[in-house]
């Protein structure tokens, strides 16, 4: 596999497409398929399936891609090495997380050390999250749960406690901290179910012998802060993310025995490799210290 078809194969596998390949790589389209189809000839197989202008890939071609990353992932550290003489001036890393907190506080670390590595953040779930990071979409990811899955190396960042907020109508309003048998049957205004916040504080409720009235179920933060806002029930988020308001306040839970917990994550088998690696060590040489931010 010569330089140019690894390239050409791994556009086409990353943008599932020959057009948006040869624009991403800046090469005629013609160009790019006659990679592509000299590399399948070569080798007597078929990497792609053409449907219309998308392309999928043959179960020879994923076995492939993780391979063809490492050598592309391993090409970049060899220039990094010969051209930049051992420091990080070039690449890009493109970061995963399920909300914009820690991971702005990880980019700032991070770009205060590297300030020439290209950084992309895009936000998910943490299904969709991981999900990019095993498929090679991300390189690293920023979640506020745990997986012992063997394929993903994680390492924590921080703690926050979970909090309560309460409109000014709200009779907990006028508390500093209310203990959890007291949200027995208090109409809360919950995350979606899967929610790490959500399952966090439940569980704890279940403990106490308390059971939660769900009023609704709000999939944003800013939606929750709304409908808070409004009187509509009481609402939970993790410490870090609480943004004071006026029209409601923080109310926390005695001995705060509810919290979420942050992780950064990359595939196991990319924790040595330059580009992740940095990253990792700047989030581990980081963690514990973080400021009011959170995942």
């Amino acid at each position: 596999m010569t330089p140019s078809q690894l390239r050409a194969f791994l556009a086409v596998a990353r943008h599932r497409g020959f057009s948006a390949a040869a624009r991403a790589l800046g090469v005629s389209q013609p160009t790019l398929t006659t990679q592509v189809q000299s590399l399948e000839r070569e080798h007597n197989v078929e990497l792609f399936f053409r449907r219309g202008r998308r392309v999928d890939l043959s179960e020879t071609a994923q076995r492939l891609l993780p391979i063809a990353q490492n050598i592309a992932e391993l090409e970049l550290d060899a220039l990094n090495l010969l051209v930049n003489s051992g420091a990080l001036h070039v690449g890009h890393l493109r970061i995963g997380a399920v909300g914009p907190f820690h991971v702005i506080e990880m980019v700032d670390a991070y770009r205060a050390r590297y300030p020439q590595v290209e950084l992309s953040i895009k936000l998910g779930n943490s299904a969709q999250s991981l999900a990019d990071l095993e498929n090679y979409v991300t390189d690293v990811a920023v979640l506020a749960s745990f997986t012992d899955d063997v394929r993903f190396h994680a390492v924590p960042y921080a703690d926050h406690a979970v909090v309560l907020f309460a409109h000014r109508s709200h009779p907990f309003y006028q508390r500093d901290a209310v203990s959890l048998a007291e949200l027995d049957q208090q109409p809360m205004l919950m995350r979606e179910q899967g929610s790490t916040t959500r399952l966090a504080l439940e569980k704890a409720m279940q403990q106490a012998g308390a059971s939660p009235r769900v009023v609704m179920e709000i999939g944003s933060r800013e939606a929750l802060r709304e409908a808070v806002a409004r009187g509509l029930g009481l609402g939970a988020v993790s410490e870090a993310e609480f943004i004071a308001d006026e029209r409601f306040r923080m109310v926390r839970i005695e001995g705060d025995p509810v919290s979420t917990h942050t992780y950064v994550y990359c595939l196991a088998e990319r924790r040595e490799g330059r580009l992740v690696g940095s990253f990792m060590k700047i989030a581990q040489r980081n963690s514990g210290n973080s400021g009011k931010a959170g995942a």
